[in-house]
């Protein structure tokens, strides 16, 4: 299937049928991809955790508001996470990436410590897009999730020198899902609205 079948095709899951379940050979791939994820100057400034224990969903589902009900069924969620502690971050940028060293000090370093954190914000959000393409290449669902409590989130799963920004559901849907796009049909803006040409 090409790519933008894919795009027409994949949609935010809300219904969730637990019983279908994602092959453990695909989580592996899944999580391949996630630490093959892009990121500028390759700093891959993040940690992605993968919760399917049901226990712990149960108490990742009471702070998770409206996506309660998509975290219970859902066979995994993914929290993705930033590095929190900026002096960690030149360590880690070096060992991510030894080349990259310089240009994070001249370029980055040089920043206020809420610019800097929201540039390194900016690479999860990159791997995000990466990994959504990546579920719907492999037909696996996903749901992705910012209206969580993060710091809960953050205190349940123990995460230390990170950030939780935000979760993803993955799963297989439910027949009778009605915001697949079989059922609801996708409404995006009219290409002219959103992009412009220069020739």
């Amino acid at each position: 299937m090409d790519f933008l079948t894919l795009a027409q095709q994949r949609y935010t899951t809300k219904k969730y049928n637990p019983a279908k379940t994602i092959a453990p050979d695909d989580i592996d791939r899944l999580k391949e991809i996630l630490r093959l994820s892009p990121s500028s100057i390759n700093s891959q400034p993040w940690m992605f955790l993968f919760v399917s224990n049901e226990a712990v969903k149960a108490k990742l589902a009471q702070v998770s508001y409206a996506n309660e009900q998509r975290v219970l069924d859902a066979q995994y969620i993914v929290v993705f996470t930033v590095l929190d502690d900026l002096a960690l971050l030149e360590q880690h940028i070096k060992k991510a990436s030894a080349h990259a060293i310089t240009y994070y000090r001249d370029a980055i370093k040089t920043q206020s410590d809420e610019q800097i954190k929201a540039w390194l914000a900016h690479q999860v959000y990159i791997s995000l897009g990466f990994f959504l393409s990546a579920c719907a290449a492999m037909g696996i669902d996903s749901t992705p999730m910012e209206g969580i409590a993060k710091d809960a989130y953050r205190d349940l799963l123990d995460v230390q020198d990170y950030k939780v920004l935000f979760a993803v559901a993955i799963g297989q849907r439910k027949s009778d899902d009605d915001n697949q796009p079989s059922i609801t049909p996708k409404t995006r803006l009219p290409r002219e609205d959103i992009i412009r040409t220069y020739e």
